[in-house]
């Protein structure tokens, strides 16, 4: 058996934010029951839900003003995301540029989006790692 990890979005508008993904990042909608949605980037998942003033766990990072996670997303071209997402609107994060890593050279950069959500945008290269060896070697 095999695990999936993801993230579900608050956002204050399901609808618009699903427009948002779609037009910014490319997104594809995989489905949509109206205040909650399912939406892929380039093959990765992740899903919107909107805010609920009656749970507190349910509220946006854009009405409590701070958020304590960052989404990374990996990409073939993430100075081409990077760039359509500020196009759309995005607040500019890091810049895209290339990163010594263990493994060799990742690309990433990043934006918030209009919701309050942390982005960070890089290539494939953490997904194949270092082959098995610890950073140490």
């Amino acid at each position: 058996m095999s695990a999936g990890i993801s993230v579900m979005l608050i956002v204050p508008d399901a609808a618009a934010a699903v427009v948002w993904y779609r037009e910014a990042m490319g997104a594809v909608e995989l489905w949509n029951l109206g205040g909650v949605a399912g939406l892929a980037v380039d093959g990765a998942p992740f899903f919107l839900h909107e805010a609920n003033p009656d749970n507190p766990a349910e509220t946006s990072p854009d009405r409590v003003g701070a958020t304590s996670v960052r989404v990374e997303v990996f990409v073939d071209d993430p100075d081409a995301v990077v760039e359509r997402a500020l196009a759309a609107g995005a607040t500019p994060g890091s810049p895209v540029e290339d990163h010594e890593r263990p493994w060799g050279v990742h690309r990433q950069g990043g934006f918030t989006d209009p919701f309050g959500h942390v982005w960070s945008v890089g290539d494939r290269s953490p997904l194949h790692g270092l082959g098995g060896r610890s950073p140490a070697g």
